[in-house]
């Protein structure tokens, strides 16, 4: 088999999320926890009038996830640690010779075995969804998340260094080890590496460096590249996102185009890292985060018509998933639909 992972906006079969259950992302306050329930179960519920969606449900959270899940939503119960599918669960290739679909087994260890973080039921989370969609387990031994990836479908994959090669998540690693091993699972032929990620992404329940927090590709090949701006100098990024840009413009003459950031700058936690490159290509649509600020929002959603011809763009509120470390892209995993 020789195995490539589709560009975001190709023909979906399914989208696969995880239901908040209790632990040290959702929090001991009652009334947060439920609010981050029920953006999880809004973000499932949207996408589901596009396309199937299947939540894997922990059987302590399953009462909540069949009083907020819409009757559309599968449910597939099974152990859980935590709830970012995008990074717990597999990534999905294809065999365009044969026209096979396999999902990527990534080595799961909490982030680079982050001090707050369990995953010992996370780990076998990518071989249970494999199972349930019924495609091939690919294993791999190197530890990376799918919110650490991104790939336009034609063989480009954008990938940070503070993640691959970060100590704690592949201390023997080096660039060529991980380039092979990505050219192996997911058929990357040129490798981006993007220096490092936003600042909140270093600090707390961050992920130090997720790519797709700060750039994206709008579609197959490189034409154009969908890229996090913080227009504002007192918010640190100012200053990280020209050079992220730079290394952009270096390894490739895509056309970028900025998201500029909304215009808060912090919340309790320090420097926020709300942004609008971390939205959710689904068949026809395109969900987008949402932070209550209208202009912003409003600005975001027409850069992302542009960027994504004939699909519709709906804004999912996503302060409670930042809040929690990341946002709408980080919370779901796309499963490509068959055929060559």
């Amino acid at each position: 088999m020789t195995w490539r992972m589709p560009a975001e906006t190709a023909p979906q079969e399914r989208t696969w999320m995880a239901f908040p259950r209790p632990g040290a992302t959702l929090g001991d306050d009652p009334a947060s926890a439920e609010a981050a329930r029920t953006a999880w179960a809004t973000t499932a519920n949207t996408i589901s009038e596009y396309q199937p969606v299947t939540v894997v449900v922990d059987p302590v959270a399953r009462a909540d996830a069949d009083r907020l899940l819409s009757g559309a939503v599968d449910v597939l119960e099974a152990p859980l640690d935590d709830f970012w599918m995008r990074d717990i669960g597999p990534t999905f290739v294809v065999d365009d010779e044969s026209g096979a679909r396999g999902a990527v087994d990534w080595i799961f260890n909490g982030w680079g075995a982050n001090s707050w973080s369990t995953w010992t039921r996370d780990a076998d989370v990518a071989a249970t969804v494999a199972s349930a969609a019924g495609v091939q387990r690919i294993p791999s031994l190197l530890v990376n998340e799918g919110g650490a990836i991104h790939v336009d479908g034609t063989g480009t994959v954008l990938v940070t260094e503070t993640v691959q090669l970060d100590p704690r998540r592949n201390p023997y690693a080096d660039r060529a080890r991980v380039e092979d091993e990505l050219a192996r699972t997911i058929g990357a032929t040129d490798v981006i590496w993007l220096p490092r990620g936003l600042t909140r992404d270093y600090d707390g329940l961050g992920t130090r460096g997720h790519v797709d927090m700060v750039a994206t590709f709008a579609g197959a090949g490189t034409d154009t590249i969908l890229l996090h701006a913080q227009p504002d100098p007192g918010h640190p990024d100012h200053l990280v996102m020209p050079i992220i840009r730079r290394a952009l413009e270096a390894a490739t003459d895509a056309t970028i185009v900025e998201l500029p950031a909304p215009a808060t700058l912090t919340d309790d936690g320090g420097p926020v890292d709300w942004n609008y490159v971390n939205h959710v290509v689904v068949n026809g649509a395109v969900i987008a985060c949402g932070f209550g600020e209208p202009e912003a929002d409003d600005r975001a959603r027409g850069i992302l018509a542009d960027a994504y011809p004939g699909r519709e763009v709906r804004t999912v509120d996503a302060r409670e998933v930042f809040a929690r470390g990341g946002g709408l892209h980080c919370i779901t995993q796309q499963q490509p639909a068959a055929g060559r």
